[in-house]
C-alpha cells in the first residue's frame, strides 16, 4: 500500500492520476482479501460443501464396491458349477426340482389353511421372490451343490 519513498532528484512525485490508480488497485486487492477472508469465515456453506463432497465420494465408493462384490458372486457361483462334478449337478438339480415341488404344495396348503391378512403378507413376499428369481435359485443350487460335495467328500 506505501510505495517507497522516490529518491531525491531522481523522479519526479506521482501525478495525482498515478495515485488515483494505485488506490483504486488498492481497494480491489482489499476487496478480494475480505472476499476470501469472508469465504473462509463462512462455516456453514464451507461444511455444506464439505458434506456433499464426501457424500460424493460415498456414492461413487459405494456403487464401486457393489460392483465388485456383484462380480465376485457371479465369479465364485461360476467357479463352483464348472469344478461341480456332472453326476453332482444332475442331483442338485433333481433335488431343487424335489424341494420346488413340495414347496409348491406346503404352499397350496397352507394357503388354504391360513387367514386372509396372512394371504395377503405370503402372496407380498412371493412377488419379491419372483421378481429376484434368478439370485435366489442361484444362491438355492450353489448351497445344495455345496452340500453335496461336502457329503460325498465325508463318505469316501
Amino acid at each position: 500500500m506505501t510505495q517507497d519513498k522516490p529518491n531525491k532528484g531522481d523522479e519526479t512525485a506521482p501525478s495525482p492520476e498515478q495515485l488515483r490508480e494505485q488506490v483504486e488497485a488498492t481497494r480491489e486487492e482489499l476487496g478480494e482479501t475480505v472476499e476470501a477472508l469472508a469465504a473462509k469465515t463462512d462455516v456453514k456453506a464451507r461444511a455444506q460443501e464439505k458434506t456433499a463432497a464426501v457424500r460424493h465420494q460415498v456414492a461413487e465408493k459405494t456403487t464401486q464396491v457393489r460392483t465388485q462384490l456383484k462380480d465376485k458372486a457371479t465369479h465364485a457361483a461360476h467357479v463352483v458349477q464348472d469344478r461341480t462334478p456332472e453326476p453332482v449337478r444332475a442331483k442338485a438339480a433333481a433335488a431343487t426340482e424335489q424341494v420346488h415341488d413340495k414347496a409348491v404344495h406346503v404352499a397350496e396348503l397352507a394357503r388354504d389353511k391360513a387367514p386372509e391378512p396372512v394371504r395377503e403378507k405370503a402372496g407380498q413376499g412371493m412377488q419379491v421372490a419372483r421378481a429376484n428369481r434368478t439370485p435366489l435359485l442361484t444362491a438355492a443350487g450353489a448351497l445344495i451343490a455345496l452340500l453335496l460335495i461336502r457329503r460325498a467328500r465325508r463318505h469316501r
